[in-house]
């Protein structure tokens, strides 16, 4: 790597937003250190950012485990370059009834999306203070705005990150550093299939574009906005309503559209070949 372009780090970025926030930083001018659980995708990913000009490198890591999450922040200090931006977006999701769910599922969604998330902001927060510069944008949801029906664990753990994200940016406020949550609704990645969520009607709508979502939520970061709502215009209107729909009618609508067999298609449907 070389010291001339400023140095981002992207988790998760394999595939669906989180490839798409790090193929948009190179093509605007940043070299990368990108990370993912999926060691072949994120090879395969990197070639993708390096044809735009950055330089690259990939550590896969399971961001679940403290020591792995550690690892991955070893190798973004050992470069000796402050980290300019920084797109915690690593993280999962299970659909389903909490009751039936098992354990193991719902505690990795809490262990990848909310702590990891808290792990790596600690650690770059103090190096970014210690310069009074740099950007963080923690992929938060529009789930984060409504009790999540037969995604409790999920929308609970978006909950958490939109405090977080704005909990920070307020305690920062009087420094250079900026901290941006990115709030997408539903979007055309892995999410639904890895979350079991094929017979679903949200798993089965239409979806936004990841493409378009990193797009908004690096404009926002750049911008050093608070929060951007990110995708559709429909994705928009949702979370205006939701700022003013009791939680008993959002967990309601939620249910209707992440209910298991609410989709016009059975589960197995979707499923990779």
């Amino acid at each position: 790597m070389t010291d001339i372009k400023p140095l981002a780090v992207v988790t998760g970025a394999s595939s669906g937003i989180g490839f798409e926030l790090a193929q948009q930083l190179a093509e605007r001018g940043f070299d990368l250190i990108v990370n993912a659980e999926d060691d072949a995708r994120l090879h395969e990913a990197a070639e993708r950012m390096r044809a735009a000009g950055a330089s690259v490198q990939t550590v896969r890591a399971d961001l679940r485990d403290y020591d792995e999450t550690e690892r991955l922040y070893e190798a973004v200090s050992g470069t000796g370059r402050p980290v300019a931006v920084a797109a915690l977006n690593a993280g999962i999701g299970r659909g389903g009834a909490f009751v039936d769910n098992d354990l193991a599922d719902e505690l990795s969604i809490v262990d990848l999306n909310v702590r990891s998330t808290v792990h790596l902001a600690k650690r770059l927060l103090r190096d970014m203070a210690d310069l009074d510069e740099g950007r963080i944008l923690i992929t938060s949801s529009i789930a984060s705005t409504m009790p999540g029906s037969f995604q409790a664990v999920y929308n609970a753990s978006k909950s958490f990150l939109q405090s977080f994200a704005q909990a920070l940016r307020h305690e920062l406020k009087d420094t250079g550093v900026t901290v941006t949550s990115l709030m997408p609704g539903p979007t055309e990645t892995d999410f639904f299939r890895r979350a079991a969520m094929g017979d679903t009607k949200v798993g089965q709508q239409k979806k936004d574009d990841p493409a378009e979502v990193a797009r908004q939520g690096l404009d926002a970061v750049m911008a050093g906005s608070d929060k951007v709502v990110a995708g559709s215009v429909k994705t928009k209107v949702q979370e205006l309503a939701n700022k003013v729909l009791p939680d008993r009618l959002k967990a309601a609508a939620h249910r209707g559209m992440a209910e298991p067999g609410t989709g016009d298609r059975p589960r197995d449907a979707d499923k990779e070949t």
